[in-house]
C-alpha cells in the first residue's frame, strides 16, 4: 500500500471520528479555564466589576496531518457589572473546528446575566443563566470513505453513504452558582440544560448531553500583610458531560492543578485526568493579561500529537466609581 493511500485512509478515520461527534458531542475543554470565565460559568459574568474583554485560542493535537488544525478552538468574550441590575451581563462567542480543515464546525452566541448577592461581610453569591444560539455545520465534499477506493487507484468512486443536512442549529440554556470569599471560591454550572437536537440525519435523534461543572480553590497569600504582591492557589476542576453527574473517571475530565504568582510574573502546573500534563506561565498587568500553556500528552498520542498549545489574552478597561459595595472576587485569571 502507498504512503498517500495510508494518508487517504487516516482522512477517512479523521471523517469518521468527525462523524462521530455529531452523534455524540462533547464540548471543548480549555487548560486555561479561568482565562476563559464566560466558558467555564455564566456565573462568573461581571465579577471584575469594570469592562472586561477577553480572547482565547486553542489548538489540540497540531502534530496530527503535519499541523493542519484538526481540532481548533476560538472565542471571544464581554463583560461587565452593572449596578442598576444588581450584577453582571456577558456575551461570547466562539467557534470550534474539527477534522482537517475544519470539516465539522460549530459556531456559538451565548448571552449571559448574573445577579451578585452579598450574604455577609465576609460571603457572597452570584447566580448566572446563560442562553445562546448556535448552529453545527459538517463540509461533505471533504470525507472520504471505504467505498471510495479502488486498490489500484486509490479514491475514484462516488460514496454510497447517505448525506446528512449539511447545518443545524437551535437554541441553548445554562446556569451556574458561585461562592466566595477573600480567600475561597467554589462553583457550579450545568450547560445544556434542556439538551437541544443536533441531528444532522432525520433518522436520527442526538440531543446535545448536558455538561457538569465543578471547580474550586483557594489563595494563600505569601506575605498576608501585602497579599497583592504574590500568592499561590490550589485548584480543581472536574467536568462530567453524556451522562448525568457522575464520578467516574473513564467518562469525565479532572483538573488538579496549582498557580502562582509574583509581581507581573504567572505560572501554572496542572495534571489533566488520564492524558496530560499542562505548563502555564503569563504576565498580567492593571489593563492586560497574557497567558500561554501547553499540554504535555502522555498516553498513547504522545509521540504524535504534538501536544496542545493555548493563548488567552485580556484587556480591562477603567470604570466610573463604584455606588455600593462590590466585593470582587480572587480567583485565578489564567
Amino acid at each position: 500500500m502507498s504512503y498517500s493511500l495510508e494518508k487517504r485512509i487516516i482522512y477517512i478515520l479523521l471523517g469518521l471520528v468527525s462523524l462521530a461527534s455529531v452523534s455524540k458531542a462533547q464540548d471543548p475543554i480549555y487548560t486555561q479555564f479561568y482565562a476563559n470565565p464566560l466558558y467555564l460559568n455564566p456565573a462568573l459574568s461581571g465579577v471584575e466589576r469594570c469592562p472586561r474583554f477577553v480572547m482565547n485560542y486553542r489548538n489540540q493535537w497540531p502534530g496530527i496531518d503535519n499541523g493542519g488544525g484538526n481540532y481548533v478552538t476560538y472565542s471571544a468574550s464581554y463583560d461587565q457589572q452593572i449596578d442598576a441590575l444588581s450584577g453582571g451581563l456577558g456575551v461570547l462567542l466562539m467557534q470550534d473546528r474539527e477534522g482537517t480543515n475544519g470539516v465539522f464546525k460549530t459556531t456559538r452566541a451565548t448571552l449571559m446575566y448574573s445577579y451578585n448577592l452579598n450574604v455577609n461581610r465576609k460571603l457572597s453569591f452570584r447566580f448566572g443563566l446563560s442562553a445562546a444560539y448556535f448552529q453545527k455545520r459538517i463540509d461533505w465534499s471533504q470525507l472520504t470513505f471505504g467505498d471510495m477506493i479502488d486498490e489500484r487507484y486509490g479514491f475514484v468512486y462516488n460514496t454510497q453513504e447517505t448525506e446528512p443536512e449539511q447545518s443545524v442549529q437551535n437554541v441553548d440554556f445554562g446556569a451556574g452558582f458561585l461562592a466566595y470569599t477573600k480567600y475561597f471560591y467554589g462553583g457550579f454550572a450545568v450547560d445544556h440544560l434542556t439538551e437541544p437536537d443536533e441531528k444532522f440525519l432525520l433518522a436520527d435523534e442526538t440531543k446535545l448531553p448536558r455538561k457538569f461543572t465543578l471547580h474550586a480553590g483557594f489563595v494563600i497569600p505569601i506575605n498576608k500583610r501585602y497579599p497583592e504582591d504574590g500568592a499561590i492557589s490550589p485548584n480543581i476542576m472536574y467536568q462530567s458531560q453524556g451522562k448525568e453527574f457522575s464520578l467516574n473517571p473513564t467518562a469525565n475530565q479532572l483538573f488538579l492543578g496549582l498557580y502562582g504568582y509574583k509581581g507581573p510574573i504567572v505560572g501554572g502546573l496542572w495534571w489533566r485526568g488520564r492524558d496530560a500534563f499542562a505548563i502555564l506561565v503569563g504576565i498580567k498587568a492593571d489593563h492586560v493579561r497574557f497567558g500561554y500553556s501547553y499540554d504535555i500528552t502522555y498516553s498513547k498520542l504522545t509521540n504524535k500529537s504534538g501536544g496542545s498549545h493555548e493563548v488567552s489574552m485580556a484587556l480591562l478597561f477603567n470604570c466610573k466609581p463604584k455606588r455600593k459595595r462590590f466585593r470582587a472576587i480572587s480567583c485565578p485569571k489564567f
